[in-house]
């Protein structure tokens, strides 16, 4: 009587999970053949984190093609290890999980990691900038404060009714985050550490001779900070330097030219297994591809020898082609 009892009690502690599976959650198996990476669906404005070898894409999700304007419900997420096969999870984020998100649009976002949990930034047209939080990177996410994290009212250099989109988040080396934002002028304050909160005042940057249009993401390379941007309409993707995070920021070319067939581009720069990627959308998918039924591509970016970036070469083959 004794033993089979002693035998439950192992069975119940073996039979308890160990760590999180993310078995549940997949929906697709994807063989990318180069660019665009995903051909199954149209999507758009990307965002890269890395965890544990594993790259995570994120990514918006222009609902149809031969699209005449923008209708995006929800966002998306893609795992990968190699560049080349990709695993697709059940939809983390909907724009409806947003109650206060009135505009109903699912636009850019952007994905961070910190304190071992997971935070997506993301706007919503005219409704402002939110953010959603989960516990593992595949989701779900929930919406982290019920309110926005910012609103027109914080773009306080613009009129426009979509001045606060296209969040990115970046972590410096001494743990503080820090949020830029965006369109027609750039934004940025810090974090607190809670992720979910501005932490003084909100700034402006001032560009001296380069126009901003949408779409920042920061970086950081030995030792340098770098701010890739949409410029023009319709957009090419620029970039300044500078030695702190919050500049001077030093104006130094377009790196990435007119996306095929889309008004818009938005990048995402990520390091993966000792090679940086250049990650944006066209509107190249030749069944119902157009400026507004977009597909996210991926190329090699590199550096020349004075850390300054080389033109990103947009190819078919991509990283994962033949």
């Amino acid at each position: 009587m004794k033993f089979t009892w002693l035998k439950i009690i192992l069975l119940s502690i073996l039979t308890i999970p160990c760590g999180f599976s993310f078995a549940d959650k997949v929906v697709n198996k994807i063989t990318s053949q180069g660019n665009p990476v995903f051909t199954h669906k149209f999507t758009a404005d990307p965002a890269a984190i890395v965890k544990d070898e594993t790259l995570w894409l994120y990514t918006g999700h222009d609902f149809e093609g031969n699209q005449k304007g923008y209708k995006m419900q929800d966002w998306l997420v893609f795992s990968t290890k190699d560049m080349k096969n990709w695993t697709e999870y059940a939809v983390p984020l909907k724009i409806s999980d947003f109650s206060w998100a009135k505009s109903g649009d699912a636009y850019a976002g952007h994905v961070v990691e910190k304190n071992g949990k997971y935070y997506w930034y993301i706007s919503t047209n005219w409704s402002g900038i939110g953010v959603a939080v989960a516990d593992n990177p595949a989701g779900p996410f929930k919406d982290a404060l019920g309110k926005p994290l910012l609103t027109n009212k914080d773009s306080f250099a613009s009129t426009h009714s979509w001045a606060t989109i296209d969040p990115a988040i970046f972590i410096n080396d001494d743990g503080q985050a820090w949020i830029f934002w965006g369109n027609g002028q750039a934004y940025y304050a810090k974090l607190k550490s809670n992720m979910i909160e501005i932490d003084g005042p909100i700034q402006q940057i001032k560009f001296n001779n380069f126009a901003f249009t949408e779409a920042p993401w920061i970086h950081k390379k030995n030792g340098k900070y770098y701010l890739t941007y949409a410029t023009g309409f319709p957009e090419k993707i620029a970039y300044a330097m500078a030695d702190s995070i919050e500049g001077p920021w030093e104006y130094k070319g377009i790196i990435n030219e007119i996306a095929g067939n889309s008004n818009t581009n938005h990048q995402a720069i990520v390091e993966f297994k000792g090679q940086d990627y250049f990650i944006y959308h066209t509107g190249a998918i030749q069944t119902g591809g157009n400026s507004y039924s977009r597909s996210v591509s991926i190329d090699k970016l590199e550096y020349n020898f004075d850390g300054t970036l080389k033109r990103v070469q947009m190819t078919t083959e991509g990283v994962s082609g033949p």
